[in-house]
């Protein structure tokens, strides 16, 4: 028996997320699809987390086993031919069979792009978040700062978020104009659901003056969802890292 590790990258707008869904297509089932062809059997793939539907990966971790005497080289570049143009294995290597993709890895590196141009941008539109107006940079990197840390993200998490704690550490928030694109940089050991997506839309209240970059402490002590900024689309978010 085999353990094949692979980093996939892929293009999440037309999927309704990473893991298997019985109301659409996931990123999982093509990539398990296209296993079994290569296979000739069934493989389960376990991944080092889940995304939304429209996020993106440049990342992704997932492991299989298989008794299949291939080559390593033909689970990147043979699977990618059987994969449609929109995900592609990006590397592939053995790894011990205890290896665990989601309890072994140390942090995570998530990437927000919000595109700030004056007029919608047609290349732009499913990997960002289209904002028009000025974002107050220093204010939102101000904000950024109070992330770093560990702290109780209760404020920053999806309403059905089935996570035992609320707590996480985050090691890098930064906030960074690159042209017309604002850059929200995230990494950390571990995150809840929604919540760099949610960190996002905080930052971005924080950029248009509606919330004070001190307020942020405020947020983390009482915990209140409705306090904090709103969800920011999918299709601005892309894992772009997992470390071992």
């Amino acid at each position: 028996m085999r353990a094949i590790k692979l980093i996939i990258e892929y293009d999440g707008t037309a999927y309704c997320g990473w893991q298997l869904q019985p109301n659409g297509i996931s990123i999982q089932q093509v990539m398990e699809e296209a296993l079994k062809k290569m296979l000739g059997q069934s493989v389960r793939l376990h991944s080092s987390g889940r995304t939304d539907a429209g996020v993106h990966a440049l990342g992704m971790v997932a492991v299989f086993k298989t008794e299949k005497e291939l080559p390593v080289r033909a689970f990147s570049d043979g699977l990618n031919c059987l994969l449609p143009s929109d995900i592609a294995v990006r590397d592939a290597a053995e790894v011990p069979l205890s290896f665990n993709p989601r309890a072994d890895a140390v942090s995570k590196h998530y990437r927000y792009t919000i595109y700030n141009g004056k007029r919608r941008s047609p290349l732009t539109r499913l990997t960002s978040w289209h904002l028009r107006g000025v974002l107050d940079m220093e204010s939102m990197q101000q904000a950024a700062a109070h992330f770093v840390g560990e702290h109780d993200f209760a404020a920053f998490r999806a309403s059905n978020c089935a996570a035992k704690t609320t707590v996480r550490r985050l090691f890098h928030v930064s906030v960074v104009k690159v042209g017309d694109s604002v850059i929200i940089d995230v990494h950390g050991s571990g995150f809840l659901k929604n919540m760099v997506r949610v960190i996002a839309g905080t930052l971005v209240a924080v950029g248009r003056g509606k919330l004070h970059p001190g307020a942020i402490p405020l947020l983390f002590a009482e915990g209140d969802r409705a306090a904090s900024g709103i969800t920011a689309p999918p299709q601005g978010l892309c894992l772009i890292e997992v470390i071992y």
